[in-house]
């Protein structure tokens, strides 16, 4: 049930860009979305300051005392108050930036209105609602608020001036749903005093997962603030093209990986080492059965996906998108073992030390890339990180958890891309509309794909399929009792 509510959530992430980028590109331009892309990246330096490492942490402490209300009231609120003292010093400092940079200052509206994310995501504790896996919830109220979004995206902008309110209205679809989860939290936490309180004890964790998000906000947003430092705006939109479709991909290879966290951090807590190693084999057979093929085909489709997202004008963002595909593997495995496995064990310092690797590739590699290539070199700074990331994490987990990827499976993976690529490539020189033409060869490509996986006898693809009818065949029993 977690699996498929984090699924609609994903797929919601998904469809609520592809409907909006499209119409923004356009209107907009490179340079609008330019900006607002190198708002969001520079803003989320200082809400990573704000949130330290309470995203990630924040789930494991609360997961491991869910089953005692007044000790999870309790974690909750020595949290809630680190963040939010955190909060006031970032606004402190993200201030004195924007009276102190020029061209920041010019755009301070925009940067005023970017940054209530900082307090939304603060106010909004999410990891308690993902350490208690009410996904549910998040999937319902995450929906609601992207539709209000979805309506306001139209009927509020209509000229390129209209850039500050495109960010407005992301940062509507993105957090406002927050003051309904600092509402709401009172279903399950006490919000009276109840002493004893022990803020000390979460610092050293949490400061080892601020190095963790520091690290992965360096490589994640580092691209974009350097490219609109060295480049311009018009760059910076061509790079946001092809990483908005990269990222829309990567919510579904992560989708099942996302709400793992507290059930895993719950079986290592127990002790339940077996069921902890079984959902990690077939958790990471998902990521691998998902990205490959994704990566494959949106690499051949490139074109065709930057013209329907985002028009002709961005047609400088074919080589950046294509250059930035893999990540889709590298991202997929190093979340799942990392955050996923090596966390809930107690080894965030592994991650740590791969992310910190990452982070200083994406930094050499963009000052000597982006120069000369713009935003491709960005794209090549940001697909060699995660893969250095992944790499490091693996080797971490080598030696302790072999077999989790199974010789057999990685084969029929390959064959059946093999067989999908080929039976798409007519689909290439066929003169129809972009929206046919990504419609017809998507269908084909992963249909076949599909198909051979089951004729091999993927066992993951068999029991998702068969997992699936069950529940329908529950469903309609119910319905008739």
């Amino acid at each position: 049930m977690n699996f498929l509510m984090n699924a609609i959530l994903s797929l919601s992430s998904v469809l609520f860009p592809l409907i909006t980028f499209p119409y923004v590109s356009r209107i907009l331009s490179p340079t609008g979305t330019g900006r607002v892309s190198f708002a969001v990246s520079l803003i989320s330096y200082f809400n990573m300051l704000a949130q330290l490492g309470i995203p990630i942490y924040g789930i494991r402490a609360c997961a491991s005392v869910r089953d005692d209300k007044e000790e999870l009231s309790r974690t909750a609120h020595e949290l809630l108050f680190i963040n939010l003292v955190m909060a006031l010093f970032s606004y402190a400092c993200l201030a004195i930036l924007l009276a102190s940079v020029d061209r920041l200052y010019e755009d301070r509206p925009l940067y005023v209105l970017v940054s209530m994310t900082i307090v939304l995501t603060a106010i909004g504790m999410e990891w308690l609602y993902k350490a208690l896996e009410q996904y549910a919830y998040i999937t319902v109220r995450s929906l609601v608020f992207k539709g209000i979004a979805l309506i306001a995206m139209f009927l509020l902008i209509h000229k390129e001036s209209d850039y500050v309110r495109y960010g407005a209205v992301s940062i509507l679809a993105a957090s406002a749903s927050a003051i309904f989860n600092f509402i709401n939290a009172r279903r399950y936490i006490e919000w009276r005093y109840l002493g004893g309180y022990a803020i000390k004890r979460h610092i050293r964790a949490i400061m080892c997962f601020f190095g963790m998000a520091c690290a992965t906000t360096i490589y994640t947003n580092l691209d974009t603030v350097m490219l609109g430092f060295m480049k311009n705006d018009i760059d910076v939109g061509y790079y946001h093209a092809a990483i908005k479709i990269k990222s829309i991909l990567v919510m579904v290879v992560t989708s099942l990986g996302a709400v793992l966290l507290p059930r895993v951090s719950y079986f290592i807590e127990k002790g339940e080492l077996e069921a902890f190693r079984r959902i990690s084999k077939k958790a990471l057979g998902f990521v691998l059965i998902a990205s490959v093929p994704m990566t494959i085909y949106f690499i051949c489709f490139a074109g065709e996906g930057i013209l329907f997202v985002s028009g002709h004008a961005y047609l400088g963002a074919v080589l950046p998108m294509q250059i930035i595909m893999p990540t889709l593997l590298f991202i997929g495995v190093s979340d799942l073992l990392g955050v996923q496995m090596l966390i809930p064990l107690g080894r965030e310092k592994d991650v740590l030390v791969a992310e910190l690797a990452g982070a200083v590739v994406d930094l050499v590699l963009n000052v000597i890339c982006i120069p000369r290539f713009s935003a491709a070199g960005a794209a090549i700074g940001t697909t060699m990180a995660e893969l250095v990331v992944m790499s490091v994490i693996i080797q971490k987990l080598r030696k302790r958890y072999t077999g989790l990827v199974e010789r057999k499976r990685a084969w029929r993976i390959i064959l059946a891309v093999l067989a999908a690529s080929v039976s798409v490539i007519f689909a290439k020189g066929l003169q129809i509309s972009i929206l046919f033409k990504l419609v017809i060869s998507a269908g084909i490509y992963f249909g076949i794909y599909l198909l051979v996986l089951l004729l091999l006898r993927e066992e993951l693809i068999r029991d998702l399929i068969c997992g699936s009818i069950g529940q329908l065949r529950q469903m309609v029993r119910d319905k008739e009792r």
